[in-house]
């Protein structure tokens, strides 16, 4: 059998937390991994246990992972993101729309659409953009340039990996006005995202080409590994929303970052107060 550790860690982790949660998941050390993070060794990690360990810990704001010994970060070949809210900390779309004062009639569809409430996302999209139409395009250099802000740990993860031989991939139901700034300012690999039409400096309230949504999440995701040699266990996918659940589903690390209950209940990783390099934890070397 397979030996698994527990990697444990939230910004607030104690000696107490983790010696807490060495009992419960029957550990033979305990091995700190840094401040905030620490690995325990050779862990029970039937269902029963499993349950146990991640109850105790959510209600201490604690994250928690159990993973075969060994890890190595190097082992993987890419990293997949969502950017809303996973390597951003903002909704563009809503950004865009408080601009010119529609912020909360468009919020209101995005958390539906990311709760999984609205089903079809292109649908939801499209609803979402066409209250933008007017907006003058310099809404988006100013939403980029003032509210934009890479979450926390992003650099670090992207970097690190980087240095590990690993291709990242930015995949977004967002706008390619943000990604390839991104993609740019961070030396991505690749990104995709929706288009939003712009006519005479305003936006027509419509988006060229096929919405991107769960389906070319994934389908990108897989070409993507696809060109780089990746299998699916060395595939390390992140997203917060309804519509990164299929591409989450075809990583062999998904990870929920800070995402909807849906999101967390559907998906074998999360990180829910870590930042996006809590990934980094997981992996021995």
């Amino acid at each position: 059998m397979t030996t698994h550790h527990l990697v444990v860690q939230s910004p607030a982790l104690s000696a107490e937390h983790a010696e807490q949660l060495a009992a419960l998941a029957q550990a033979q050390g305990i091995a700190r991994i840094s401040a905030t993070a620490a690995r325990l060794l050779d862990v029970q990690h039937d269902e029963s246990t499993r349950a146990e360990v991640v109850a105790w810990a959510e209600g201490r704001g604690i994250d928690t992972a159990f993973l075969p010994a060994g890890l190595k970060l190097s082992d993987c070949k890419v990293l997949a993101m969502d950017m809303d809210s996973t390597l951003i900390n903002i909704e563009c779309i809503d950004e865009i729309a408080g601009v010119v004062g529609v912020k909360d009639k468009v919020s209101e569809i995005t958390e539906a659409a990311m709760r999984g409430e609205i089903k079809d996302f292109a649908e939801s999209l499209r609803r979402r953009v066409a209250l933008l139409e007017g907006v003058p395009a310099e809404a988006l250099d100013q939403v980029y340039a003032e509210k934009l802000r890479l979450n926390p740990g992003a650099e670090r993860l992207i970097s690190t990996a980087q240095a590990a031989g690993i291709k990242v991939l930015l995949v977004s139901g967002g706008f390619t006005f943000f990604t390839d700034r991104l993609r740019e300012r961070l030396k991505l690999d690749s990104a995709h995202a929706n288009t939003l039409e712009i006519d005479n400096g305003v936006l027509t309230g419509k988006v060229l080409g096929d919405i991107l949504d769960a389906d070319a999440k994934a389908m990108h995701l897989r070409e993507f590994a696809r060109r780089h040699g990746a299998t699916q266990e060395q595939i390390i996918a992140m997203g917060d929303g309804a519509n990164d659940l299929k591409m989450l589903a075809a990583a062999g690390f998904p990870v929920a970052y800070h995402a909807k209950p849906l999101v967390r209940q559907q998906t074998r990783y999360a990180l829910n107060v870590s930042g996006l390099d809590g990934v980094l934890s997981w992996f021995e070397g």
